[in-house]
């Protein structure tokens, strides 16, 4: 059991048959009456934000979000398949679970899939990938203003905005969790 006095950030519990996990919490103990708990709460599964306050003694069952690495192999127009990488087993994912940041990943990349109780909700990308820009606009000599981005579009189909001296062809690195362009690839 873990008691509201005990939350951090990041700790999952269950609370009338949903799985929250703490995104931000606050100790408050007020000049006049009792010390509560004040959180922003976020539904693993729906991806809901709420806040809450709690009586630091209230008392929740912990919720065990399983986070298994799987490679992606591929889709089929509807559905995305994922291969466990021990026992190579395959499972298919509609892409309502992919999230927006998985634009940015392409075939036999390893992706950490979310479940809990054996019901998958979630696909988490790598936190970092390299790709190759396919199509851009060309930089001219000269063009040289400072933080001036121009749209790029990559090989997943996805477009960044990149500084003016990349060209076609060059491979560069995104931070998946924003989609921004961070440098080019080594």
């Amino acid at each position: 059991m873990i008691s509201a006095g005990d939350f951090r950030n990041g700790v999952t519990f269950e609370m009338d048959g949903q799985v929250l996990q703490i995104v931000e919490f606050q100790h408050v103990k007020p000049g006049k009456g009792a010390a509560f708990v004040r959180t922003k709460c976020k539904n693993v599964i729906t991806g809901a934000v709420v806040e809450r306050t709690f009586n630091p003694t209230d008392k929740f069952e912990p919720g065990y979000v399983e986070r298994r690495d799987m490679q992606y192999l591929y889709n089929d127009g509807e559905l995305y398949y994922f291969m466990d990488t021990e026992t190579f087993e395959q499972i298919p994912l509609n892409a309502d679970k992919l999230g927006d940041n998985f634009q940015f990943v392409k075939e036999n990349t390893v992706c950490k899939i979310l479940s809990y109780k054996g019901n998958v909700f979630g696909v988490e990308p790598p936190l970092f990938v390299e790709l190759e820009i396919v199509e851009t606009d060309p930089g001219f000599k000269g063009d040289t203003a400072t933080n001036t981005l121009k749209p790029a579009k990559l090989e997943t189909g996805a477009t960044v905005r990149v500084p003016l001296f990349i060209e076609n062809g060059e491979r560069i690195r995104i931070d998946t969790r924003t989609g921004e362009y961070l440098e080019r690839a080594k």
